[in-house]
Parts: C-alpha cells; sequence; structure tokens
C-alpha cells in the first residue's frame, strides 16, 4: 500500500513544560481503517492534530505523500476531512443540505457539481429524507451522520474521527459503524480516535496504542493480548475479558441482595 502519513521522532512539548508527545515514529497505509487508541491524556488527539498540521512539533517531522505536512497544508485541507467529537461544533447551516454544501460552494464548485455531491453525502450517510430538516432538530445520531456527510462532500481521500461513538445509543453506533465499514471498503483511509475499542476493533487493519505521549503497540489486533489493554488503562474487547458482559447476574443478585423481598423488622417502639 502507498503512504498516506508518516511521523518521524514525532516530540510535543507544551508551554508547562508536559510532554505531550514523546518521539513517536509510524506511518499509516493509503485504504487502511486504523484505530488509535489511549486512555485520556495520552496523545491521541494531539497526534491526529500533527497529521492536518493543527499542531506544531517541537522536534520531529511529519509527512504527508511523503511531503512535509507544513508544505501539503493545502492538499491536506481538500483530502483529510476531520470530524470532532461534539458534531455541534461542525454545523452551521440553517437545513441538513445547506449544512452537507457548505465545503463545496466555499471552494467555489458549480451549483450542479454542489447538488450532486451534497445528494451523494446523503445518501452514503442515510440522510436523504432529512435534506430539509433543520440540525437542530436532529438526534445525537443523526447529527454525527451530518458532520459526516459534510466531510464526504469534500470527497476527502481519508476521514479522522474523533471518539465518533461517544454519546451515541445503540442503534445509532450501528449506522455509524455501517457507514464507516461502507467507506472503508470504497477506498478511504480511515483513522479512528477511540477508547470504545469493542464498537470497531474486529474491522480494523492495526491498532495503534498511545500511553502518557508514548507509542506502545502499533500492529493487528490479533497481535494483542488482554495484558496490553490492562497495562495501558484500555477496556479488553477480546471474548471472555470484557468487564460488564456476565455469563449471569449471581454476584450481583448476592452482593446487592437483588429479589430479597423480606421485609426488614421495625426498631422496638416503632
Amino acid at each position: 500500500m502507498a503512504e498516506l502519513f508518516r511521523t518521524e521522532g514525532l516530540t510535543h512539548v507544551f508551554k508547562s513544560g508536559q510532554a505531550g508527545l514523546r518521539n513517536i515514529s509510524l506511518h499509516i497505509d493509503s485504504g487502511s481503517l486504523i484505530v488509535l487508541a489511549g486512555r485520556n491524556g495520552s496523545g491521541k488527539t494531539l497526534l491526529v492534530r500533527h497529521f492536518v498540521g493543527l499542531s506544531t512539533p517541537t522536534a520531529g517531522k511529519v509527512f504527508f505523500h511523503e511531503e512535509p505536512v507544513e508544505q501539503a497544508i493545502k492538499k491536506i485541507r481538500t483530502s483529510v476531512g476531520y470530524v470532532f467529537q461534539d458534531a455541534d461544533l461542525q454545523i452551521f447551516s440553517q437545513t441538513v443540505a445547506e449544512d452537507v454544501a457548505f465545503g463545496p460552494e466555499n471552494l467555489m464548485f458549480p451549483a450542479e457539481v454542489v447538488e450532486l455531491r451534497v445528494r451523494q453525502a446523503l445518501s452514503v450517510t442515510r440522510l436523504d429524507s432529512m435534506r430539509n430538516r433543520r440540525p437542530e432538530t436532529l438526534s445525537g445520531g443523526e447529527k454525527r451522520r451530518l458532520a459526516i456527510a459534510g466531510i464526504l462532500a469534500m470527497e476527502p481521500e481519508c476521514l479522522i474521527l474523533d471518539e465518533p461513538f461517544a454519546n451515541l445509543d445503540l442503534e445509532s453506533i450501528n449506522d455509524v459503524v455501517e457507514i464507516l465499514l461502507e467507506l472503508h471498503k470504497s477506498g478511504k483511509t480511515l483513522i479512528v480516535v477511540t477508547h470504545e475499542l469493542e464498537k470497531i476493533l474486529p474491522f480494523a487493519d492495526r491498532l495503534i496504542i498511545l500511553d502518557n505521549g508514548e507509542l506502545v503497540f502499533s500492529g493487528h489486533p490479533q497481535e494483542t493480548n488482554p495484558e496490553l489493554y490492562k497495562c495501558h488503562g484500555l477496556v479488553c474487547p477480546l471474548e471472555g475479558h470484557f468487564p460488564w458482559v456476565y455469563q449471569d447476574f449471581s454476584f450481583f443478585s448476592a452482593k446487592h441482595k437483588i429479589g430479597n423481598t423480606k421485609k426488614a423488622t421495625p426498631p422496638k417502639g416503632a
């Protein structure tokens, strides 16, 4: 596969002196589905901000298609879409269709091209019937799909999604996962930043784990083991280890006296 992103010794030190990223060297292949995981504060979001030029390295380099990111900003703006965790930050317009059209219109595409891209993006994200709805009337899952549609209208080769399953119910999660799988099948590169591994990891080509700003794992999910997740503050998604999937509730029944309907003896004199 062709290389999309590459970092060499990427280090980011905040003004406080704290290191957010420490000597990160990795590559992202075009057409791959990457899951980027790590506990809160591990450097996940900071790393992808470097991919799109939103942060500047203290040391090291970041490349996009073999070109230094700082020299490829214009290409990145049209080739890489960034879907924020808070979908409301990416919704500006009065209707769903107008919001999806925002990006192509700002690139001064002809009206017929804009409309074609809007129709295609709404179809992929299953929002066709909602094109005239006001965004504020959408559910959380529908807003997340709208944010993705707005990015797709720009026809990027890569999507970066920051915690795309946050605050969604099961049905909405399934909708997002199905859309991501369709995009991956079509050849898009997907970088999914999440700590909710159980929702997307089975479909990933590669798992990258950061901890305390360091790269601690990069490989196929099948190469992982329960101890790896435990050591780096992640819920283990492997069968038999997912902590809230229980065979029965006997433990809880005993601990919390579930089903105990015996009335307590009232104190004397009550």
